[in-house]
């Protein structure tokens, strides 16, 4: 991944609030579809102000995510205060007095509303242009404690994220050597069996050469829930003749600790979010397809990040409900040894055209209807049309409906907007 740092501008633009809903995680399902969240990748990129990394919560509005990894803590090294940086979201002004620990209420009050939603969150240590690392266990060890007390189930008068808990933490070491993280990891988990009050999880996010030049030692020593592994930017990418999938779900079910570990097909969220390796939609189901079907051990997708495939129209109505909605169609989870197929779908939500900046939030009221709706010429809702949405008088009216197991639920544009018909989509936009 890589690290770049915005000046804060404190706007927030508006997204559209779809029909919320509420879906239990399951870490054994192959159809989970994480975002990282943070780096504003997309504003690092040059893209115009007006589509830049929106608050957390405003990416848990639907049943696209399943998981959201918030990036970085890259700074923390022996006998200092760690650092965190969320590029545009949390200001660098607003720090803890004596320590360059950035206090970040609004991402607090959004993790809570995330979690809410049925959304992990994960935090993620490292990346690629962070001043990180140790030199021996003992400092891995006690840094454990420190993340634990500021952003885990401990306690602290520094919390950046005042008492939101975070569901976990994700390595992203792209440097620094290796040394330390095996004894962090052993001693998180010793402290996430001390808190019987939820299941957290640890991630890592290694390149997709195998070993891995600083994750490998980790990874071969402590279990790992799940495995973000970055096939891009380099030669072992999802389209390239040297895919490499093979090789990690080997190691998944011969070396790594957790024989259960899923791995994720880790891709940029669009042509700008890495120097290479972006997969068009087109491409991508099929590649999807075919992995999950080879592979056990898939897990879902991982894409760099949220600024970008919420953003990125491919496959419509945005890349990150598309490629969301396309895996949760056939996905199954495997529950007690038993492998079940589940049809459930994220609800598709619409987006807003970039044409105007507020800090406003906006609601949705969701109302479930008969399996046929009244407009002609609409299918009916069954299973072959999960997840087809409509506008119910295009141009003229704020509501639109989604198919949704069985039958179609209701949803409304935001204050000011109207629904609009676009080919195979719909958008929220201005009249």
């Amino acid at each position: 991944m890589i690290a770049r740092t915005l000046e804060f501008f404190g706007v927030a633009s508006l997204m559209l609030a779809s029909a919320v809903s509420v879906n239990a995680f399951n870490a054994n399902c192959n159809s989970n579809y994480v975002n990282y969240w943070g780096q504003n990748s997309y504003g690092a990129a040059g893209g115009a102000q007006t589509n830049w990394q929106k608050p957390l919560a405003s990416y848990c509005q639907d049943s696209t995510e399943d998981i959201l990894v918030l990036a970085f803590l890259n700074v923390f090294n022996p006998g200092g205060t760690p650092q965190v940086d969320f590029s545009n979201q949390c200001s660098p002004s607003s720090v803890f007095p004596g320590t360059q620990l950035e206090h970040c209420p609004q991402i607090g009050a959004d993790i809570k509303t995330c979690q809410a939603a049925g959304k992990k969150i994960l935090l993620s240590l490292g990346g690629a242009s962070g001043t990180y690392g140790f030199s021996s266990d003992a400092q891995g060890t006690a840094f454990a404690d420190e993340i634990w007390n500021l952003f885990g189930g401990g306690s602290s008068s520094t919390r950046p994220f005042d008492n939101a808990v975070v569901d976990g933490f994700d390595l992203d070491i792209e440097g620094g050597g290796s040394t330390g993280y095996a004894a962090m990891v052993t001693q998180l988990r010793n402290h996430f069996a001390s808190d019987k009050s939820k299941t957290y999880y640890i991630s890592g996010a290694p390149q997709c050469p195998y070993p891995d030049a600083y994750m490998q030692p980790v990874l071969n020593a402590v279990p790992f829930d799940f495995v973000f592994v970055q096939f891009y930017n380099n030669y072992c990418s999802a389209t390239s003749s040297s895919f490499n999938f093979a090789t990690w779900d080997n190691w998944a079910k011969t070396v790594s600790p957790n024989p259960n570990v899923k791995i994720f097909l880790g891709l940029p969220g669009s042509t700008t979010a890495a120097g290479s390796g972006y997969v068009p939609y087109s491409q991508l189901t099929g590649i999807i397809t075919n992995t999950r079907n080879s592979y056990s051990s898939f897990g879902g997708v991982m894409f760099w990040d949220a600024s970008q495939t919420w953003t990125n129209t491919d496959g419509g109505p945005t890349y990150a409900q598309a490629v969301s909605s396309f895996l949760k169609k056939g996905g199954s989870c495997s529950i007690g040894g038993t492998t079940t197929t589940t049809t459930t779908t994220s609800k598709t939500s619409t987006t807003t055209s970039p044409t105007t900046t507020t800090t406003s939030k906006t609601t949705t009221t969701i109302t479930t209807t008969t399996s046929q709706p009244s407009s002609t010429g609409i299918p009916p809702c069954t299973a072959a049309n999960q997840g087809f949405y409509y506008c119910v008088a295009s141009g003229t009216s704020q509501s639109y409906q989604i198919c949704n197991n069985g039958a179609y639920v209701s949803g409304a544009c935001g204050p000011g907007t109207v629904c609009k018909t676009s080919g195979s989509s719909i958008v929220c936009d201005y009249p």
